[in-house]
């Protein structure tokens, strides 16, 4: 497999990263969810300041262009994947599981415990890829205030519930042992 290169998002790379948000949205349409395929992607504006805030990765192919980017947050203390897209032509290449390593790598510097993100249940490249990544999802009362507010948030832009899942990945197993 070829080494993937993560680097920091500029807000320059916004416009081509809400590009691929709507390329990888299209696979929704597929598993008839077509809304989730015409959703609005990030805004420029959102993407630019998450670049600006360090909380925003650029993932490049063999020719040093973009093929997936992944943006953070801060949800509960946690380290929170808030969006994670791959241009579709690479799927299937690692390219989530590297942006997620760098999210993870941020994490760790930053002294946080866990990264979260929620997803959904049963489509095959979100729940069942993040498990494969070392992500459990969490039960009901496990949920954090950001975390469920969150999920609230996304009940209420028509998100069943049911088919959305709240998962954590613990850093804690990654620290260097204390001296």
């Amino acid at each position: 497999a070829m080494a993937i290169v993560v680097r920091p998002a500029s807000p320059d790379d916004a416009p081509e990263l809400q590009q691929f948000e709507r390329l990888a949205g299209e696979r929704f349409r597929a598993v008839g969810m077509p809304e989730l395929s015409d959703d609005e992607p990030l805004s420029l504006d959102a993407l630019a300041g998450y670049a600006r805030a360090g909380r925003s990765w650029v993932a490049l192919g063999q020719a040093g262009t973009p093929i997936g980017y992944v943006v953070a947050d801060v949800v509960d203390g946690d380290a929170h994947v808030e969006q994670v897209s791959v241009r579709p032509d690479h799927q299937g290449a690692g390219v989530g599981r590297a942006l997620i390593d760098q999210v993870r790598t941020w994490a760790l510097a930053s002294g946080m415990d866990a990264l979260t993100l929620t997803t959904f249940r049963d489509v095959p490249w979100n729940a069942p890829l993040y498990e494969h990544l070392g992500f459990r999802a969490l039960a009901e009362g496990e949920l954090g205030p950001e975390l469920r507010a969150l999920r609230d948030a996304e009940t209420a832009h028509g998100l069943d519930p049911a088919s959305r899942v709240c998962m954590r990945l613990d850093l804690l197993g990654d620290a260097p042992d204390a001296p």
